[in-house]
C-alpha cells in the first residue's frame, strides 16, 4: 500500500518559528495572478518574490516595482526542489497559492513536499478538481447553496445542458460547449475530438450540468480569521474566446462560419450588483466558509471566490468554486465593496497583505498559514 507524506501544521508552524517576522516575504508562483499578489504586498510593504518558468518570466522582470526577486526554473513543478524551497525560506517567504500553482505543481507535492508556510489551506486546493471524494460540489451541498442539476450521463439530458470538459493541450482550461439531449451531446463532441480539442477519455468524465439562464457573476470574498469575519470583496466577470467574439457578430455571419466554439477565460471586467441581492451575496459566502470549517479544518482561510448566475426569479446558483486567489485583478480598480469597507479600493492582493501584516504584529501568524 502506497502511503504518501502529509505535511503537519505543526511542521509549517516550527518553520514559521524560525522566521524574521519583520523581514517577511510574499512569495508566488509566476502565472495566473502573481502581479497582483505582488503589487497589493508592495502596497502594505513587504518585500516579494516570484517563481517562474523559463520562458514565462518576462511580466515578472518587467514589473520591478513590484517584483523584487524572479526564480527562474525550467519547469514550475521544480518549486518543490530542496534548493529553491531553501531560498525561499531564507527569505522568510509565506506563499500565496492560485490557481496556476495548484495546476502545474502536483497536489502530492503540494501536500507532502512544499515546506514552505502557505497563506490559506493547502489542503482545500484539490477540493476544486471534480473527480476527487470531497469535492467543491460536495461542499457546496454541505453548505446548503443552490447549484444546477447534474446528469450522470448523456442518456439523462432532459433540458438544455452545458458540458464541461478538460482541453487536450491545456490544462489549467476547459472546453464547454451546450447540449439539448443525448444525440446533440455526441454530435458536438465527436466534432471537437476529431479536430483535437478535447480527448475522447476526457469526455467520458465530462461534467454535465443544466444550463443556468440567467446573469453570470463571480462573487469574489476573503475570510479574516484573525477577525472571524467574511468579507465581500466585488465581482467580476469574465471575457470568453472564442464564444464572446462570436456572439458578437451579426446573425447572418454566425450562420455563415462554422467554427468550433470555446469558452476560454481570457479577461476580466468588473460589475456590481443591485443592492436588495447583497444579502443572498452574503449568505453564500458565509455558509460555504462554514462548510469548510467543517470538512477541511481549519477552513478556508483568506480568498476564494464562488462563480454562478443570478436567475430572473433573483435566485443565485453557483456552477464553480475557487477555493484559493481567484484571479480576479480588475477587483482592484473597480469594485465599491471594498471601497465601501476600508474606504479605500482594496485588491485581493492587497488584502492578502494586509492579513498578513497584521498577524505578524499581532503574533497570530499561525492562525493564517498551513
Amino acid at each position: 500500500m502506497l502511503v504518501i507524506y502529509t505535511i503537519t501544521r505543526d511542521e509549517i508552524w516550527d518553520i514559521l518559528e524560525g522566521y524574521d517576522k519583520n523581514r517577511i516575504t510574499v512569495g508566488s508562483l509566476g502565472s495566473h495572478s502573481a502581479l497582483d499578489i505582488s503589487d497589493g504586498a508592495k502596497d502594505e510593504g513587504f518585500r516579494t518574490v516570484v517563481v517562474c518558468q523559463k520562458g514565462r518570466e518576462r511580466p515578472y522582470l518587467k514589473y520591478r516595482r513590484i517584483i523584487d526577486e524572479c526564480i527562474v526554473l525550467d519547469k514550475f513543478s521544480m518549486i518543490v526542489q530542496e534548493d529553491v524551497q531553501r531560498r525561499l525560506r531564507d527569505q522568510n517567504t509565506i506563499f500565496v497559492p492560485h490557481r496556476a500553482f495548484s495546476t502545474y505543481v502536483p497536489y502530492d507535492d503540494i501536500e507532502g513536499k512544499f515546506a514552505i508556510p502557505i497563506f490559506g489551506n493547502r489542503f482545500i486546493l484539490r477540493a476544486e478538481e471534480r473527480g476527487v471524494e470531497r469535492n467543491q460540489y460536495y461542499l457546496l451541498e454541505r453548505a446548503g447553496i443552490r447549484q444546477p442539476k447534474r446528469f450522470k450521463s448523456p442518456s439523462e439530458i432532459d433540458r438544455l445542458a452545458i458540458v464541461k470538459v478538460q482541453e487536450a493541450k491545456r490544462k489549467i482550461e476547459r472546453a464547454f460547449f451546450t447540449a439539448t439531449d443525448e444525440r446533440d451531446f455526441w454530435e458536438k463532441a465527436k466534432e471537437r475530438i476529431a479536430k483535437g480539442v478535447v480527448k475522447e477519455e476526457e469526455v467520458n468524465r465530462a461534467v454535465i450540468e443544466e444550463f443556468v439562464l440567467g446573469t453570470y457573476f463571480n462573487f469574489n470574498y476573503f475570510y479574516s480569521p484573525l477577525r472571524g469575519e467574511v468579507e465581500f470583496m466585488g465581482i467580476d466577470r469574465r471575457l470568453q474566446t472564442n464564444l464572446y467574439d462570436f456572439i458578437t457578430l451579426p446573425a447572418r455571419q454566425q450562420l455563415e462560419v462554422e467554427v468550433v466554439l470555446q469558452n476560454i477565460e481570457i479577461g476580466h471586467m468588473g460589475a456590481t450588483i443591485r443592492e436588495s441581492m447583497l444579502e443572498q451575496v452574503f449568505e453564500i459566502g458565509e455558509r460555504f466558509v462554514e462548510a469548510t470549517k467543517k470538512e477541511y479544518p481549519p477552513g478556508i482561510i483568506g480568498p476564494f471566490a464562488l462563480q454562478g448566475a443570478v436567475t430572473k426569479e433573483q435566485e443565485i446558483v453557483i456552477f464553480d468554486v475557487s477555493p484559493r486567489v481567484p484571479g480576479s485583478p480588475v477587483i482592484g480598480t473597480t469594485s465599491p465593496y471594498t471601497k465601501y469597507a476600508y474606504g479605500v479600493q482594496m485588491s485581493v492582493g492587497r488584502r492578502i497583505a494586509k492579513e498578513i501584516k497584521e498577524g505578524a504584529e499581532t503574533g497570530r501568524l499561525k492562525e493564517l498559514v498551513t
